[in-house]
């Protein structure tokens, strides 16, 4: 298990902060396997799709800048003129492909681990000097994989090199006896595909080195428990600093609640000790929603909010207590007291519809079914 510079083991993961600090530092995970892998298949990919046709422009290209015109040969400015038409020539051919390959190089950097950008990691240290840690990075994990990859990759390359050229030793040799144009398309396509067979190998690599790049990168990063202690305190800072936090949090939370207040329906009260406002909205809503709680003082506030915008205050003790105790805010009531919070709201909606048409005050209901197990006795 890895230690750090006090003995003690990083058997804990890296925390968020840790992974930020070490993403400032420069310190990600990157794999050259998959940056160099990914290179070398899309441009040998280019060079099938778009080789031949860049082979013939070449060809023609040349044959161009050979045929001088006689006066040009003693006209020094013609020649330097010729000969810059030709390079601009070539270099417009050859953008596409150098084009391709420098995206597929910024996109396979970043590939793994994402774009970073670190001065530290520019930044000279005299400890890379050290003959001593050098030795021991050699016979790291680290080093021990690098030797491993690198004598996949000779096997791998060595293995389909071989096995390309005994495929295509008879079309090296029919070569001869085709024109020189022919030739060189066919060499350029052999080319071309062996390349790509040839790269398409170090997947194999590439695939063994991203999980391992990950691995060791998380491992590298681990914490002691120690350390991460040491960086929770300082995140979260003095006891008395997060008791004040907490203090405004909760403080925040329930002005958040008094102001949904006048957004209820209705508010039940003990009368005195326990006041719940409860909203439903139908066809939005499975049940009606507890959108404020609270006892004694607070309870006091919400019925003095309620009392300012209208919103019925309704006394059910029962009823009260039990939708205190058994519902949270922004939670739905249970189903056991479904039929009490009915008869609540049906004799709101009534006593709305009386005022509003002038008809006749509903009686109140007062036997409301409150089942046992969502009973609460008042605190002696």
């Amino acid at each position: 298990m890895a230690e750090n510079e006090n003995g003690q083991e990083r058997t804990e993961q890296a925390t968020a902060k840790r992974i930020e600090d070490a993403r400032r530092k420069g310190q990600i995970p990157r794999s050259r396997e998959l940056n160099t892998m990914l290179m070398l298949v899309v441009s040998a990919a280019t060079l099938i799709v778009y080789g031949q046709d860049m082979i013939e422009q070449l060809a023609e290209l040349v044959r161009n800048a050979l045929t001088i015109d006689r006066r040009v040969i003693f006209e020094p400015q013609g020649a330097i003129e010729m000969l810059h038409k030709a390079i601009a020539a070539g270099l417009r051919l050859l953008a596409p492909f150098f084009l391709i390959t420098f995206a597929v190089a910024i996109l396979a950097s970043i590939s793994l681990g994402g774009w970073s950008f670190s001065v530290e990691a520019l930044a000279f240290k005299f400890e890379k000097l050290n003959p001593v840690a050098g030795l021991k990075r050699i016979f790291a994990w680290r080093g021990l994989m690098e030797l491993a990859k690198s004598v996949a990759k000779f096997l791998l390359v060595g293995t389909v090199g071989a096995v390309l050229l005994w495929t295509y030793a008879d079309h090296f040799v029919g070569f001869g006896y085709q024109s020189p144009r022919q030739a060189l398309a066919n060499a350029g396509q052999i080319l071309a595909w062996s390349f790509f067979a040839l790269s398409a190998v170090l997947i194999v690599v590439a695939v063994i080195d991203v999980p391992f790049q990950l691995w060791d990168h998380a491992r590298n990063l681990r914490m002691t428990r120690q350390e991460v202690k040491d960086e929770s305190k300082d995140t979260e800072g003095k006891p008395e600093v997060k008791s004040r936090v907490r203090q405004l949090q909760r403080e925040l939370a329930r002005r958040r609640m008094i102001e949904a207040v006048p957004e209820a329906d209705v508010v039940i009260t003990n009368p005195t000790h326990f006041a719940v406002a409860l909203k439903y909205e139908e066809g939005r809503m499975r049940a009606p929603r507890l959108v404020a709680k609270g006892s004694d003082l607070l309870a006091g506030r919400i019925r003095a909010k309620a009392s300012d915008h209208n919103v019925p205050i309704f006394s059910a003790p029962p009823l009260a207590r039990a939708i205190y105790y058994s519902t949270e805010l922004d939670q739905e009531i249970p189903a056991g007291l479904y039929l009490a919070v009915a008869q609540v709201l049906a004799y709101v909606y009534q006593l709305k519809a009386a005022g509003r048409y002038r008809r006749e005050v509903p009686v109140p209901p007062t036997d409301l079914d409150v089942p046992p197990e969502l009973y609460r006795d008042p605190a002696p």
